[in-house]
């Protein structure tokens, strides 16, 4: 079976986000002040070929642990279904 796995990459909100700061601050000077704390990160699309959804997740699950992110300064969600 066909999955397509959607991973949403942010950093931990313990940590500073430099460019989440220069957004804020570029969107201040440009007129938009109601606009505060902007957070940047990232999202990736997978294309798996598993037996089944939890097979999916865990060999999605051991991407991101290994490759897709860094777990030092990132936290990930993953949502799963079917192709």
């Amino acid at each position: 079976m066909k999955f397509i796995a959607e991973i949403d990459v942010m950093p931990l909100k313990a940590l500073l986000d430099p460019q989440g700061k220069a957004v804020t601050m570029s969107m201040h000077n440009i007129g938009f002040k109601e606009v505060g704390n902007v957070r940047i990160g990232k999202h990736i699309t997978l294309e798996i070929e598993a037996e089944s959804k939890d097979k999916a997740s865990a060999q999605v699950e051991e991407a991101c642990k290994k490759i897709l992110t860094n777990p030092i300064m990132e936290g990930y969600e993953i949502k799963i279904q079917e192709a």
